[in-house]
Order: C-alpha cells, then structure tokens, then sequence
C-alpha cells in the first residue's frame, strides 16, 4: 500500500479538464469538428459509465463478497465502470479490506472519513468522488442484491433520471420497522407528489447531472428522489429483493424511524419555500401584526371615547396585542435571515458534510505489473 498513489477524483478531473480545454483550444483552427471526436473518445476512455458508490460501516465480514458479486456483475454488463467504496469511520477491518482491495484492482476507489458522519455524508463523500455517467447507490450489508443492478441500468437507458428501489417483500421487524416505514412511505408521497412507494431505500440509480445538484446532509439521502423532482427529475422504480442481513449488526433502529418524521417537516418546507422562506414566515408575521394592531387599535379606541383603564378592565387582551406585534416582527425578522441563508447556499463556496482521511485508488499501469 505504500507504493499506491494517493490521488482525489477531483484533482485528477481538474487536471483532465485542462488538457482537454487545451486540445480543443490548439485544433479548433484546423478541423473543429474531428476534434471535438477525438476528445469525446478521450473522455470515454478516462471516465467510465457506471460508478458503484457503497458506504460501509463496520462491515468486515460482508466487504470481500460484496465487490467479487459487483465486480461479477458489472464484468457482465460489458461496460466501463468503478465500484466507489466509503468506509465511515469504522472500528472494525471493513478500511483494511478496502484498502487491500483497491491495491489489486484500479477500478476501486477506497474513501476512509475521519470518524462516523452517517449515512448521507458517506453516500455524498461517494457522489462528489465518483466519476460515472451514471451513478448506482446501494448498503454495504449484502440486504441489496447486486444482480439487481441491471434492472436499474436499463431504466436509466430508457431515459429516466432517478431510478428507485421498491421492496416490496420486506423480512424486517412488522412492528418496529415495516409499519413505521410505510407510514413514512405514504406521508412523504402524499407531500413530494412523487407517487413511489419506497423512499428509504439506498438502492438507487441516478444520472450525474442530476446528483450531482442535490445538497445532502442530515439523513436526507432517503428523499432524493422528492429533491430531485423539485428539480424536474423523471423519476421511476423497480422492484428488488429484500434479503435478512447474514452477517454484523443492523444499525438501523426504530429511533431512526421517528426521525424520519421530523425530516419530512423539513421536506415540505423546503420542496415549497426553499428559495423564498420569507413568504413563509413573513406570512406568519405579517398575520401577527395585524391581530395585534387590530386588537392594539380596539383598546386604544375604548380608551379615547370612554376614558376608562385598559389595563384594569382588558389587561389580558393588552397583554395578547402586545405579544402578537412583537411575534410578528420575530418572525419577518426570521424570513430575513432565511433569505441571507438562500443567498448563501447559492454562492460557489459551500464545504461539504464530511472529511476525508484518505483515498486509495491503483493505478492502470500499476495493476498492469501486478498481473
């Protein structure tokens, strides 16, 4: 491991991306047109189609059969590909099988975060690395069926930009995981209007240009495809297969599933006021201050034409109008400082939610002398 190159995804697409601009830029003069084939033959040639993103944690024993059945998998489908593993904070070998394994073979890239972020952090450290055309997420606990990832390949070639999983025979706990989940389920289809019917799945397949829009942080990995349909995504699912897990410890719990609630809370505000939280809470202000004035103008009415104490005969109402004024002015202050965040997500400065320790990646011309 020590001879292997240490390279991110991103200093090798920057370095790319230069000599390609320059290509084109030294040619264009003399045949515009064959240059611009030799550089998409070139692309090909450096970017593969597909890329297999799958984080781990604390998976040791499910690590090695994972990639012999993916990399069985994709060899079939016939098409260039990488298989882009993550390995979040694990306290177990799951980094040092990784690791061994993206020293004999280049097409695996082995991410190690500094500590446990989760899930989402885990699955965007994947995406930002990953280089496919097209992209395929899936759990490193062998309960997703790599054989399955034809199915979600051929809907992509069909034209869809998202396609989801559906398990639609699950082996999971009734009370504390299939009931809970489809609640969840049918909630987060009735609020996004995406009518599929299994948002928390990872196994998913996404084009780039769509995944490569949507911020994840939290536990928002599970409602891709409700983000992705604010951004006009076409959206699909396929039934896949549900296996028990054979091997570690679920990290799934029904903890996780109450959160799930409060997620689709943030669901609804975003899908809806995400680029203008200012219409939210300013009408919520502005409805405050009016009942406030209102009641603030009654008062001060009953005291000019009658002459007697408001405090002693309305006190709570005085009380009540003052509260309301002061809410409503919170909440347009609140809107403001949304606005501000807007404004902020959009600039080109956004850090991402997780650190990476290291990556590992064989180069060709190393596996090469391996063989």
């Amino acid at each position: 491991m020590d001879g292997a190159p240490v390279n991110t995804t991103r200093q090798m697409r920057g370095s790319f991306d230069c000599a390609t601009h320059d290509e084109a830029v030294s040619h264009s003069a003399q045949d515009d047109g064959w240059n611009k084939v030799r550089v998409r033959r070139a692309y090909h040639l450096r970017v593969p189609k597909y890329s297999i993103v799958v984080p781990f944690h604390n998976e040791e024993e499910n690590v090695t059969t994972l990639y012999d059945r993916v990399k069985l998998v994709m060899e079939h489908v016939g098409e260039s590909f990488e298989m882009v593993f993550v390995d979040d904070g694990s306290n177990d070998r799951t980094y040092r099988l990784l690791e061994e394994i993206a020293a004999v073979d280049s097409r695996v890239l082995a991410i190690k975060l500094r500590r446990n972020f989760g899930q989402t952090p885990a699955l965007a450290a994947g995406f930002d690395h990953a280089q496919g055309e097209m992209v395929i997420s899936m759990d490193g606990d062998l309960q997703h069926a790599p054989e399955e990832i034809p199915n979600f390949l051929a809907r992509l070639e069909e034209g869809y930009d998202v396609v989801s999983g559906w398990r639609t025979q699950r082996e999971d706990n009734l009370l504390f995981r299939r009931i809970p989940s489809h609640c969840a389920n049918w909630i987060m289809a009735r609020i996004s209007g995406v009518g599929i019917h299994d948002f928390g799945t990872t196994f998913k397949a996404y084009r780039r240009e769509v995944i490569q829009n949507i911020p994840l942080y939290g536990e928002m990995h599970r409602f891709i495809p409700a983000l992705a349909s604010w951004y006009g995504a076409s959206i699909c699912e396929v039934p896949i297969t549900n296996p028990r897990r054979q091997h570690g410890e679920s990290h799934y719990g029904l903890s996780r599933t109450v959160g799930v609630f409060f997620d689709l809370l943030t669901i609804r505000f975003l899908m809806r006021y995400v680029t203008r939280p200012l219409h939210f809470f300013g009408s919520i202000g502005a409805l405050a201050m009016i009942a406030g004035s209102g009641l603030a103008a009654w008062l001060l009415a009953l005291k000019v034409l009658t002459g007697h104490s408001v405090m002693m005969a309305h006190g709570p109402i005085f009380v009540i109008a003052g509260v309301l004024i002061l809410a409503g002015v919170q909440m347009l202050g609140i809107g403001l400082l949304g606005e501000l965040q807007v404004l902020f997500f959009h600039s080109p400065a956004q850090h991402p939610p997780y650190v990476v320790d290291r990556i590992v990646r064989l180069s060709s011309r190393e596996e090469n002398q391996l063989r």
